[in-house]
């Protein structure tokens, strides 16, 4: 099983992913500079977070044309798995892979911090494994991470099933008190109609192994490994 960590200019949590990917779950994991368009090789993709471009004009606007896009893009429509971590998520929202927009926090401040993500379907392959209403720990490092999207398509996603992690208390109370950064009903992560590829601003590659904290961000990784294989 292989496994694609996509590197733009600007990329800095590449390194994280590849750590977790290749030496926490044993996968054979490369990096790709954002000039490669072949990603056949791959059975598992990740478009990491990091600040690409520097984030000119909005973040991922201009990461959207890089080259790497158009092998993305045609992996997915195999049915291949593909995660969009943070930038990652932004990315797939600019190069029309996810719905939505990603819009400047409410509070206009960078937040980094733990949060807590109720899982609202176990219908991905990155979250197979996981019950559907399971709390999980997760940090966020982010400045434009509030989730838009205008009310026919709202409607569309939650008729789907495409909402998959809400920002929840400890509890798993969707509330407004738990919502980090403003986004539309606490939504964190969302996913595609043909429910392959998954985009979320939390990361779960800081949080799969006890020393940094939570091990809940390894379980994505397993449920992908698991969907793969089988």
């Amino acid at each position: 099983m292989k496994a694609a960590v996509c590197v733009f200019p600007g990329s800095n949590c590449d390194h994280d992913c590849y750590h977790v990917l290749k030496h926490v779950m044993g996968l054979d994991t490369e990096f790709v500079w954002h000039r490669e368009r072949d990603l056949s090789r791959f059975d598992i993709i990740v478009v990491p977070g990091g600040f690409t471009y520097g984030d000119y004009l909005r973040t991922g606007a201009m990461a959207k044309l890089s080259p790497i896009m158009e092998g993305i893009t045609e992996e997915a429509k195999k049915g291949k798995p593909v995660i969009g971590i943070c930038n990652g998520f932004q990315i797939l929202i600019e190069g029309g892979l996810l719905p939505g927009a990603l819009i400047a926090n409410r509070s206009l401040k960078f937040i980094c911090s733990y949060v807590y993500l109720r899982t609202e379907t176990s219908n991905t392959p990155f979250t197979a494994g996981i019950e559907k209403g399971r709390v999980l720990k997760i940090p966020i490092a982010h400045y434009q991470g509030n989730y838009f999207a205008h009310p026919d398509l709202l409607k569309e996603l939650n008729d789907n099933d495409q909402v998959v992690f809400r920002y929840c208390s400890p509890e798993g109370e969707v509330t407004d008190e738990a919502n980090p950064n403003g986004s539309l009903e606490n939504i964190a992560g969302v996913c595609n109609r043909e429910r392959n590829v998954v985009g979320m601003m939390p990361h779960p590659e800081r949080c799969a192994e006890r020393e940094l904290g939570s091990v809940d961000g390894r379980l994505l990784f397993e449920s992908v490994v698991n969907y793969v294989a089988g």
